[in-house]
């Protein structure tokens, strides 16, 4: 296992590297000045060159993208343009927040989509599979800049039960982790649906149906756990997912995380807060990725990794 994650680790050092470059690349080809943002329209061209000079955007591209890999490789990700704060420090302090709120959503789907998806496959085709059926459709249909406005107008401007902004208790979680969380649960529950009616056909359960066993013994503790499969995969893949998808659901809750930084710095063609923030996110992406395939082994013993 210790051979394994050695490994993976040093296979991603070529995608961290891809990543990064293109990051640089993109964020230098977007239109607007970082400069004539900072300083304004009316700004003196002495001003602007002298701050251009000061950020180092004089000077030749790759020349720029040289000094970034450096100070990469000694842990440093730059300076903002926009405060002159460490940006490493800027992701520290909205990071947590991104991570809450992403893992409130993932349990929020997880709590849904497997109660929901065992349901509807042990009864497939009568009401209580189509109406989870239809259920799903709809939350894989709605984006989070429509669903998130309209739970808004009900519980907050309505019906006045929950707060509509900020991170200071379990209510301010409620709507962000709903519209975060919405369409992952309802992708989960056509997961989970899928592989326990290919479960449920296999010659195992219906030997355990033949020995005795309780019905929900037979469906939870074998089928379900070897139907856990593809669902850890998507589980995974997602979670990913969830982290850029927080860019929308963190600016429409005035969430104080790393997808509402990254929103604002590129707003501000803030080109060090912008690399350290995809940097961030592609990271965690990694490392998802990989918890992903070592719990494959965790749930099926049958997988070993040589």
């Amino acid at each position: 296992m210790a051979s394994l994650i050695l490994r993976r680790l040093v296979l991603t050092l070529p995608v961290i590297w891809i990543v990064v470059t293109l990051v640089f690349g993109l964020i230098h080809m977007v239109p607007g000045d970082p400069v004539a943002q900072m300083l304004g329209e009316g700004a003196a061209v002495t001003q602007v060159e002298r701050l251009r000079h000061e950020l180092g955007l004089d000077r030749p591209f790759l020349e720029q993208y040289r000094t970034y890999i450096v100070g990469l490789l000694r842990g440093d990700l730059g300076v903002s343009f926009r405060n002159q704060e460490s940006v490493a420090s800027s992701i520290l302090a909205r990071y947590p927040a991104t991570i809450e709120l992403a893992a409130a959503a993932m349990v929020f789907s997880v709590v849904l989509a497997v109660p929901f998806g065992v349901v509807s496959a042990i009864r497939r085709g009568r009401a209580a599979d189509r109406a989870i059926g239809f259920i799903s459709l709809l939350g894989i249909s709605l984006p989070s800049f429509a669903l998130g406005p309209m739970l808004i107008l009900l519980f907050s401007v309505v019906l006045g039960l929950l707060p509509v902004s900020g991170r200071d208790g379990f209510s301010h979680f409620v709507l962000p982790t709903a519209t975060l969380g919405a369409a992952f649960a309802a992708i989960t529950t056509r997961m989970v649906r899928g592989s326990m009616l290919e479960e449920i056909r296999q010659d195992y359960v219906r030997t355990a149906r033949a020995k005795g066993l309780s019905e929900r013994t037979v469906l939870f503790t074998h089928a379900l756990r070897n139907g856990l499969i593809p669902v850890i995969t998507v589980l995974g893949l997602q979670t990913g997912t969830l982290l850029a998808g927080a860019i929308i659901t963190e600016m429409i809750f005035s969430w104080p995380g790393l997808g509402r930084l990254t929103f604002q710095a590129i707003s501000a063609r803030d080109y060090p807060l912008v690399q350290g923030c995809i940097l961030t996110i592609a990271l965690t992406y990694i490392l998802i990725n990989l918890i992903t395939d070592l719990l494959y082994s965790v749930v099926d013993p049958r997988i070993r990794y040589d």
